[in-house]
């Protein structure tokens, strides 16, 4: 779950890395009066789930709170990469002299936590990596005893940071280190993180993305969710429990684990055809979940078959087969289906799909081909 700048500027403030004095304004008039309690210049920034907003026009510099407001009414009214502006934040403007990159995110060759800094700031870490990867220095973290102080120290040195700013950096990368590991991050970065005319490092902007797998320890995270930067279909999966994840093929997959989706997804790919998406409907999935599942498949207006491969151990083929005549009870489509079911109940499940006249197969070779076919026009 990707959060929004002020949302991780806020997290990173509660373990002792400063940031900018800012609040967040849904409207002009909101912006316009924060710029007056800063008394000076303000930076508005856009806050949406995407890079790139500087070069859109999404981060803009105001000299007083009348420009501040209507800057922010012409920020707010932008969409971004497709998605609208609903809030910005605004920054008191801050008196830049350097740039620098921090960032943390799991490595998992290493199968550890990764601490990144560069002295190349300001720019996506990625166009350093390419370019010029000797700029980027690297510290593998061991999770059991954290980061240490001499791998800060040696971070800081790496980057050519003045040693005044030495004693600073080590506490904000600890600080940086203890967000990340606490919220189950899977990034947690600062770009620019800045020193300034006054000789203070100040985090201008923050980044994070926390794992999805571990939010059930975080219901405090809930409400930070942002459902503009999400496929709709992928929300409603979430609702009940899904595992799903749109992709541009026209062939709609439905399988129970996550290895055997995986396996499903290749096997289309090798007989020529695209998946549409990924979804697994987990172990002793009822009729109510396939039901739901097909529902969100279907609510994708590419795709043009749907294969269902179900292997039954503690999920029951009867079930799936009878949630996969629920939807369509309710769902009435016209876009063919192509069903493989073997394990618990299966026969019992493929005698339910004949008396529906769906199509059937034995093997996932036949059950891909057959899909393959169908979504290219010809027929199984």
């Amino acid at each position: 779950m990707k959060i929004h700048e002020y949302q991780a500027k806020q997290i990173f403030s509660r373990y002792g890395i400063p940031i900018p004095r800012g609040k967040v304004a849904s409207s002009a008039d909101e912006a316009k009066q924060i710029a007056e309690e800063q008394g000076g210049k303000v930076v508005i920034k856009s806050q949406v789930l995407v890079g790139g907003r500087g070069k859109a026009g999404g981060i803009r510099l105001a000299r007083n709170p009348t420009e501040a407001g209507e800057l922010a009414a012409q920020i707010l009214s932008m969409e971004i990469k497709g998605l609208p502006v609903r809030k910005v934040l605004v920054d008191e403007a801050a008196n830049i002299e350097t740039e620098i990159y921090l960032g943390i995110t799991n490595d998992r060759a290493a199968r550890r936590p990764v601490m990144m800094a560069s002295a190349a700031g300001g720019v996506e870490i990625e166009e350093v990596a390419q370019v010029t990867p000797e700029k980027i220095i690297k510290v593998h973290i061991d999770p059991l005893l954290g980061l240490r102080d001499y791998q800060a120290r040696d971070v800081a040195a790496g980057i050519d940071l003045p040693r005044d700013h030495w004693k600073s950096f080590i506490s904000i990368a600890h600080g940086l280190f203890k967000a990340y590991q606490d919220s189950d991050a899977t990034l947690a970065e600062i770009n620019p993180l800045v020193i300034t005319s006054e000789k203070q490092l100040l985090a201008l902007d923050g980044k994070m993305i926390i794992d999805d797998n571990a939010l059930f320890r975080h219901p405090e995270f809930a409400e930070m969710r942002d459902l503009d930067a999400e496929a709709p279909l992928e929300t409603q999966a979430r609702k009940y429990g899904l595992s799903y994840i749109k992709l541009d093929g026209n062939i709609g997959c439905l399988v129970n684990g996550a290895g055997l989706a995986m396996t499903t997804m290749d096997i289309i790919k090798l007989y020529g055809g695209e998946p549409a998406n990924f979804l697994d409907i987990g172990g002793g999935a009822n009729a109510e979940k396939v039901a739901a599942a097909l529902r969100i498949i279907l609510g994708d207006s590419n795709v043009k078959a749907v294969l269902l491969n179900v292997f039954g151990g503690i999920t029951r083929c009867d079930e799936v087969a009878h949630g996969i005549i629920s939807a369509l009870k309710e769902i009435k489509t016209k876009i063919p289906m192509v069903v493989r079911l073997v394990g618990t109940n299966a026969e019992e499940g493929q005698a339910i799909l004949a008396n529906a006249q769906m199509v059937t197969a034995q093997t996932l070779v036949e059950a891909a081909q057959k899909a393959v076919a169908i979504s290219q026009g010809g027929v199984a």
